[in-house]
């Protein structure tokens, strides 16, 4: 284009779209922050480096994954909250969907201070029991704990984790009472089962599946709508109990204040690196159903549904804010 071209081509463009083009051509302008609330080494960490490591060639800027531990997840997601950079995201995971509802005096809202930027993937569990439990499908179970209220035990990550809140729903679809005894994480909880110090954990399909496999566990059920390519032969949840679904997932959100243009190329990027094979299989074998062309808007009606559903679980449970 010649200098009178490019001249009368600026004269006709309207200020607001010059203005968003400069913008998208400058960002991002520093590094790239992925905050996970959590401890490296788990799930949502392995995820989320695999996504970094996809995004950092799609962008000039260094993508950097950050460790921010703390009072289950909210040390980390306050950091983003109070983010002024523009450069800073949230690896949010279920455990955003129920913090006000654990948490007294929160120092954020999940819903007003984020906005949705893309959903990643969801993560089925499984219905794992030890295999001393007189129970070889998900009906059997139901019938013993029916027949021994509050005489089997579950295990889960703590109050508010995964799986936590799938066997809290579980109770209460199938109308059972489960002694819940929570640790620090889920590993502790699966090596106690297999041990048999525990009945049942409803675990991440990222390591449920290995056990199942291995024997070291018996597979009772999915929690999803739909069975695992992994194990084909276990039902679901809702295959005995209709509408049963649970699951956790990961959702890049950023701060309220984040502007539209850095959530927007964000958005394109995930979506397209999701698109790739490589990346898509890897989170696959952790046992995610990775999203397809999510929106900021989709995931935000996403993140919105779930906190009304677990709050609402929640507050029939009796749990109580810390």
């Amino acid at each position: 284009m010649n200098r009178r071209s490019f001249l009368m081509t600026a004269l006709f463009v309207p200020s607001g779209l010059a203005s968003a083009a400069a913008q998208a051509q400058s960002w991002p302008a520093t590094t790239l922050h992925l905050v996970v609330p959590f401890s490296a080494g788990g799930p949502t960490d392995v995820a989320a480096r695999l996504l970094a490591e996809a995004l950092s060639g799609k962008f000039p800027q260094r993508m950097v994954v950050e460790n921010v531990t703390g009072a289950g997840t909210v040390v980390g997601t306050t950091r983003v909250a109070t983010a002024k950079d523009g450069h800073t995201f949230l690896v949010a995971t279920v455990a955003h969907a129920v913090n006000s509802a654990l948490f007294a005096n929160l120092p954020f809202d999940p819903l007003k201070d984020f906005r949705g930027v893309a959903l990643v993937g969801i993560v089925p569990q499984v219905v794992l029991v030890n295999n001393s439990v007189q129970a070889t499908n998900l009906r059997e179970l139901v019938e013993l704990a029916r027949a021994r209220p509050g005489g089997l035990s579950y295990g889960s990550a703590g109050i508010g984790s995964a799986q936590h809140l799938a066997a809290e729903l579980l109770k209460s679809v199938a109308k059972i009472d489960l002694q819940h005894v929570p640790y620090r994480g889920s590993g502790p909880a699966v090596t106690d089962l297999i041990g048999g110090t525990l009945d049942l954990v409803i675990d991440s399909a990222a390591t449920a599946i290995q056990h199942a496999k291995s024997g070291s566990a018996r597979a009772l059920a999915v929690t999803t709508s739909q069975r695992l390519a992994a194990l084909p032969d276990v039902p679901t949840v809702a295959e005995t109990l209709p509408g049963y679904e649970a699951y956790t997932w990961n959702a890049i959100l950023a701060p309220a204040g984040a502007p539209s243009t850095s959530i927007s190329i964000m958005n394109s990027a995930i979506n397209a690196a999701l698109a790739e094979p490589g990346l898509a299989t890897r989170l696959s074998e952790l046992g995610m159903i990775v999203s397809q062309n999510s929106t900021p808007e989709s995931t935000d009606k996403f993140v919105a549904e779930e906190i009304t559903k677990w709050q609402r679980l929640l507050q029939a449970t009796g749990a109580k804010p810390n």
